[in-house]
């Protein structure tokens, strides 16, 4: 890769890796939806206009229909469900689990009539990977504490799917007038709950900075700066930030808010990496979650566009 692709690289391996860390802190100071409500909605303010200027809103009518299936089980409901369950989870355990979803977009694929092939690698990887979701959950359900945990499984299982929608029936859509309807409808969705559960005193101003970061860097940022990553080197190597994410959350985790880095953590994150890398292996790498992103299949269709649109003069 060039060394502009190297540094998008290197720049979208922490900024997805950041937003574990914000939802812990943010969740704080206001309720779930408005912490959601925040996010999609500084979003949404920051990429609409670039949208309708480059004409890509008009381009997706006639596929509302599939557009609000994308958005529910991309955006809408993980980022609530994932707000809450880091309510009583770690954000670094909260990372690891996540870091499934390349997985669970495999077995997906399959029983949808996909045409990958369950080869003995991809099977060795899919046993890896539940041994290392097995490993960091077991704790959590023995104690109790299995509604958080499904939570988290649930987001995985949303930020698997929304991808096969996507590349399905949406593959052929520019992903920045995608991206920016779905943060456009999840602001108008969840501005009734927002208000009704709007904190009664400011929150304080890490509080506020968490919500600002992850509307600005993790959402309208990081989607521009990811459409550039593939223009500039194309969607599978781009797809590799799926690896790396997890293990900035952990990093961030341990260190920013003092979270325990236990043998279990250790153990679920070899287990789970190595099973996404071995499960994907021979195609491209596993869809990388709304914390992040788009499928490769919509954002290939976009790489060209967003070249035009982002690159520097």
């Amino acid at each position: 890769m060039s060394r502009r692709a190297w540094v998008l690289f290197a720049l979208m391996s922490v900024i997805w890796g950041v937003p574990y860390l914000l939802i812990k802190v943010a969740g704080t100071g206001v309720s779930v939806p408005v912490l959601v409500f925040a996010r999609v909605g500084i979003g949404a303010a920051v990429l609409l206009p670039v949208a309708i200027r480059r004409g890509q809103i008009r381009v997706l009518a006639g596929r509302w229909r599939w557009l609000a299936l994308f958005a529910v089980t991309e955006i809408m409901a993980p980022w609530a469900l994932l707000s809450d369950a880091e309510r009583r989870l770690s954000s670094s355990l909260t990372g690891l689990l996540i870091a499934a979803v390349p997985i669970i977009g495999l077995v997906l694929a399959r029983l949808t009539g996909g045409p990958e092939r369950l080869t003995a690698v991809r099977w060795a990887g899919l046993l890896a990977g539940i041994g290392g979701v097995a490993l960091l959950a077991g704790p959590h359900l023995a104690g109790g504490g299995a509604w958080p945990i499904a939570e988290v499984i649930l987001v995985a299982l949303g930020y698997a799917t929304g991808p096969l929608i996507a590349s399905r029936k949406l593959g052929d859509l520019p992903g920045l007038g995608v991206t920016a309807v779905c943060l456009a409808a999840t602001t108008v969705v969840y501005a009734p709950a927002a208000a009704l559960t709007w904190p009664s005193r400011l929150p304080s101003a890490v509080v506020l900075g968490s919500l600002a970061a992850l509307g600005m860097l993790c959402t309208a940022l990081a989607f521009v700066l990811f459409f550039q990553l593939i223009a500039e080197a194309g969607p599978a190597r781009a797809m590799v930030i799926t690896y790396v994410n997890p293990a900035v959350a952990v990093a961030l985790g341990v260190s920013v808010l003092g979270e325990p880095l236990t043998p279990a953590i250790v153990g679920g994150f070899v287990l789970i990496l190595s099973g996404s890398v071995l499960a994907t292996r021979g195609g491209q790498p596993g869809p990388e979650p709304a914390e992040a992103a788009l499928p490769a299949t919509v954002l290939e269709a976009a790489a060209t566009e967003c070249a035009r649109l982002h690159s520097p003069e």
